[in-house]
């Protein structure tokens, strides 16, 4: 039976037709964001047509971007068989066998997207992440230069190609390839003055905006202070609303606004995101605007937290939770605060959580032997944290805003790194930071998932540190 579009209606009689007529439901509501609906049709479909390849690709896409990975990955698989020259399946195939760090058949399976389309970037700069994250640096750089050279403006390999370099400290090149991130977009949108690309800047108005998260946002700051040098009208700030007290009147800002404010629609003759300010100010390794500290916690505050802190010292402070959402997080953030319980037979240490949000909980009933005062749930902002950790003799952290927070401050802090996909700005193999020198101290993992020998070293660090009394060293 013809439809009035020509299309041939489903009958009882005829599974596969009412099969396809789900699989272009589900598209529909894919195509609208409403992806339960759509996982819903998927499904129907193959119930109905069990050798629809675009269906179980689909379902496959769904699943794996709700978590469901084992089930995702069967429809994937399942989608390739049905269609073995499907590059869109191979790809996400290797991508989520990445994420699976299931690393040898990622890598099969990248090479053989590589074989279905070897003239497309995309492929190249798949496999160029694996080997990545597998710390196999040099065939990741290449596998992005080929990806830049099919084609010269493929973003996401000039933007893969940017950890790489920054990673090892390649800040040149770096920089100019960090250029191609696109998370900021919206933001830009909304901009009614032209983009600063390092014109100058005397007698000019800059609004540098916000871009990632609050840690970068605390490490890039330090660059308002070095615009200021160039002479401008005013520079103003927009960040993420938690730091906008501990940034008032600090680094040359004249005035910050919280991304939730009204911002004015006029007023600047450029503005900038954060992390391209380096490029333009031509940042390598040995020009890192490192005075430390360029932060301070405000007084008041100081003096409102000084009262809850534990009496005596030396006073720790602990974050190792941090933000679920970030990509990386299963592997920078530690399983529970019970991975640190060993710090605790340190003697004399007075312990204090920083940890707002993931890990408050734990906080509350912390392991036997950690003398731990709870003080995070209470933070309202980071000014409060950072009058805080302004009092501390040490900070103990993963990876995560803490971090930078401290180091701006000049207060000695101790970075746990995973092993795997470790952040670009704490460079490689290195156990110092030219972003924070004499104060930051960087902890490896040497192995994939494992901190046992991390916080065994930690352990074995303060107790020679405060058995000497090198508090501050």
């Amino acid at each position: 039976m013809e439809t009035i579009d020509g299309s041939r209606e489903a009958t009882a009689d005829d599974p596969r037709a009412a099969g396809e007529r789900h699989f272009f439901a589900g598209v529909e509501f894919l195509e609208r964001g409403e992806n339960g609906a759509a996982e819903q049709c998927f499904r129907e479909a193959l119930a109905l047509a069990p050798d629809l390849a675009e269906a179980a690709a689909n379902l496959g896409y769904l699943l794996d971007k709700r978590g469901a990975r084992d089930e995702a990955e069967s429809w994937l698989r399942r989608a390739i068989e049905l269609d073995p020259d499907c590059l869109e399946v191979t790809l996400t195939l290797g991508a989520l066998l990445t994420t699976l760090k299931r690393f040898k058949e990622a890598e099969a399976v990248c090479m053989r997207a590589i074989a279905l389309a070897p003239e497309s970037p995309q492929t190249w700069t798949n496999l160029g992440v694996l080997f990545a994250s597998v710390k196999r640096e040099a065939e990741a750089e290449q596998c992005q230069r080929t990806a830049m050279a099919l084609d010269p403006g493929h973003l996401t390999s000039r933007f893969n190609l940017a950890y790489v370099l920054l990673r090892q400290g390649r800040y040149t090149e770096g920089w100019e390839c960090l250029e191609a991130r696109r998370w900021y977009a919206a933001f830009a949108a909304c901009m009614p003055c032209p983009r600063w690309q390092g014109e100058a800047l005397a007698g000019k108005s800059l609004l540098v905006g916000f871009e990632a998260g609050h840690g970068d946002m605390i490490q890039f700051v330090r660059y308002v202070d070095v615009l200021r040098s160039q002479g401008p009208r005013g520079i103003d700030l927009v960040c993420h609303p938690p730091l906008k007290a501990l940034f008032a009147g600090q680094c040359g800002i004249d005035h910050v606004y919280a991304f939730d404010e009204t911002i004015p629609d006029s007023g600047w003759d450029y503005w900038t995101p954060p992390m391209s300010i380096p490029h333009y100010c031509r940042t390598t390794l040995d020009t890192i605007p490192a005075r430390i500290p360029y932060l301070v916690a405000p007084p008041e505050r100081v003096a409102a937290w000084r009262r809850r802190l534990p009496p005596g010292h030396p006073r720790v402070g602990l974050a190792w939770k941090g933000n679920p959402r970030f990509e990386n997080d299963a592997d920078r953030s530690l399983p529970s605060l019970n991975t640190l319980a060993p710090l605790g037979d340190v003697p004399g240490i007075h312990f204090v959580s920083l940890q707002k949000g993931a890990g408050e909980e734990e906080a509350r009933h912390p392991p036997p032997g950690l003398r731990l005062t709870n003080l995070g749930p209470e933070f309202k902002d980071f000014a409060d944290t950072a009058a805080v950790v302004s009092q501390l003799d040490l900070v103990v952290t993963i990876d995560t805003a803490i971090a930078h927070l401290a180091g701006a401050l000049g207060v000695p802090c101790w970075i746990m790194l995973p092993y795997y996909q470790t952040d670009w700005r704490w460079l490689t193999e290195r156990e110092d930071s030219p972003w924070y020198p004499d104060v930051v101290r960087l902890f490896r993992q040497t192995s994939m998932g494992e901190w046992g020998p991390v916080i065994s070293r930690l352990s074995d660090a303060a107790a020679l540190l405060f058995h000497e009394g090198r508090v501050g060293d």
